[in-house]
């Protein structure tokens, strides 16, 4: 007698709850970033909010792009010389380096997939991301102002 396997039906239920599971605890892992509007000088613009290891880790990697007036802003946990790079970005950003009290340090302008480190010009808490030249067709530099930023983490 040849015998054939057969579709259990209940195994594969129970297969795809726990696959349906699992990945739903992966996902609950890594929330969602927020979002706030900043102000840079007199310049709205809509940023991620990336505040925990993980996801200044992560920060813009792997994305085909990113909308006009958008950008990614980092809080660190304390102020120092942060520095940043481009592994695994595919977009150009520039990035604005920012001390507690809002004041931009320096800007920076990046290209893809380098490893090219990018410093701040000073003990920085921020840093905000955007498309390669939004800083400059808005002609902000060093010593602006950015209004709106979430609190820092308290000094050490």
């Amino acid at each position: 007698m040849i015998t054939s396997p057969r579709f259990d039906l209940a195994k594969a239920a129970r297969f795809l709850a726990a696959a349906l599971f699992l990945a739903g605890g992966a996902a609950a892992a890594e929330p969602a970033m927020r979002t706030v509007t900043v102000k840079i000088g007199a310049h709205p613009l809509k940023v991620e909010v990336a505040e925990t290891d993980a996801q200044r880790e992560k920060g813009l990697m792997f994305r085909k792009s990113m909308p006009k007036n958008e950008g990614m802003l980092f809080i660190f946990d304390e102020p120092a010389y942060q520095a940043m790079w481009m592994k695994n970005t595919l977009i150009p950003l520039s990035v604005a380096f920012i001390d507690r009290e809002g004041v931009i340090l320096n800007i920076a302008d990046m290209e893809p997939q380098t490893l090219e480190g990018h410093q701040a010009a000073g003990p920085a808490v921020y840093a905000i991301e955007t498309n390669v030249g939004w800083y400059a067709e808005r002609h902000l530099k060093a010593g602006d102002k950015v209004t709106g930023l979430p609190k820092a983490p308290a000094a050490r």
